[in-house]
């Protein structure tokens, strides 16, 4: 995957840069991913890259506006990035604050609203929040 990442950028309007190709190799090369600007620092740092936080996040969000990564805003204050950016819902694990997919067909959202004139809805997000079951221990 790690060949494709360049590819990938180009193909969405997005200059390779060397930060770009760090973060988009973490984020793209194993799979779907569930990731905090936090978390996506941690592992640059970790491969010895300097990258800073600022980056990372303007990074994160130059993705997410070329269609690459889709922001789940959790708790308010706290934004995840999700490299799968199909019409699926997510299960949140509120004791370590794992996020886990749910498949698109699996929820059904019925009754919403009428948006306000000149306005479109795109996207529902459901979290469906888990906790363990202390009884199951």
């Amino acid at each position: 995957m790690n060949a494709v990442v360049p590819d990938l950028l180009r193909q969405s309007g997005l200059r390779p840069t060397r930060q770009r190709l760090a973060l988009g190799r973490l984020l793209f090369g194993n799979g779907d991913r569930h990731v905090t600007a936090e978390q996506l620092h941690a592992e640059v740092a970790a491969l010895g890259e300097h990258v800073s936080l600022a980056t990372v996040y303007n990074t994160l969000h130059q993705f997410k506006r070329a269609g690459l990564v889709r922001e789940l805003a959790i708790e308010g204050s706290k934004a995840y990035f999700d490299t799968n950016t199909s019409n699926h819902n997510h299960f949140l694990i509120e004791n370590n604050g794992e996020l886990m997919d749910i498949p698109g067909d699996a929820i059904r959202v019925e009754g919403l609203p009428q948006p306000p004139a000149g306005m479109r809805i795109t996207h529902v997000d459901v979290v469906v929040r888990l906790t363990k079951d202390a009884s199951k221990e």
